[in-house]
């Protein structure tokens, strides 16, 4: 197993670039902070706070925030850069070696951007791949329907599963994970704002290897993203997975 690295998530650094950049769309608009308040549903005070970099923003607030401003979430939290295509490669015990694929299987496109921003901060190497609904997941991993062609394909090194999702739902994805032979194995995380006490139970039934509810805050999603990479993915691709 490679040697595990620990990052460091500068919360007030974060909070201070949100801010700054919040600061930058809104001057470029030529709109009050109360305007913007008004836009995105939020208090002026709120705004304020936010642009001095004193705020632990919501993920919810950051979606409204974009809206109001006219971007991207990922141009917002990305400073007003657009999201890297791919991360430098990490360098692993043994030497350097491609890492493997994250399955991110989320129908909305807000989060994913959130969960692919959270990624880079987290200094996250792994390619990812982002399906949105649950019956293409299904083909893509068994190589099946619009995705038969990629037989034999190399199963990702991780998935990370909602719950909510259109074509079939995420727990009838993990059910079909785990009935199939092939991905049996595969460590699947649930990553959802599902709180139902009748889900967690059944993806435990079903195997999940872990289960997280989405974070309010964007500071502490790259936390969780952090122990993410930590537990499953600074291993070598052939490693075994600690399920």
């Amino acid at each position: 197993m490679a040697k595990k690295s620990h990052v460091t998530i500068d919360d007030a650094a974060l909070q201070a670039r949100l801010g700054t950049t919040i600061r930058k769309f809104r001057k470029q608009l030529g709109i009050t902070q109360e305007e913007l308040a008004w836009r995105a549903d939020l208090h002026r005070t709120y705004i304020a706070d936010i642009e001095r970099g004193g705020r632990n923003v919501t993920l919810r607030s950051i979606a409204n925030l974009a809206k109001a401003l006219e971007v991207s979430v990922d141009e917002l939290l990305g400073g007003g850069e657009a999201l890297a295509e791919a991360p430098a490669p990490v360098a692993y015990a043994g030497g350097p070696q491609a890492p493997g694929e994250v399955l991110l299987i989320e129908d909305s496109a807000e989060d994913a951007a959130l969960t692919l921003r959270a990624f880079e901060v987290a200094q996250f190497a792994n390619p990812v791949r982002v399906i949105g609904d649950g019956s293409e997941a299904v083909e893509y991993l068994l190589s099946t329907g619009r995705y038969a062609r990629r037989r034999p394909a190399p199963l990702p090194q991780l998935v990370l599963l909602d719950l909510m999702l259109p074509g079939r739902s995420g727990l009838e994805v993990l059910r079909e994970i785990r009935e199939n032979e092939r991905t049996r194995a595969l460590p699947v995380v649930v990553l959802t704002g599902s709180r139902d006490d009748r889900d967690i139970i059944e993806c435990a039934r079903l195997g999940a290897a872990h289960y997280l509810v989405k974070p309010v805050s964007f500071e502490t999603f790259c936390q969780v993203t952090s122990r993410l990479q930590q537990r499953w993915l600074l291993l070598q691709p052939d490693d075994p997975c600690p399920v």
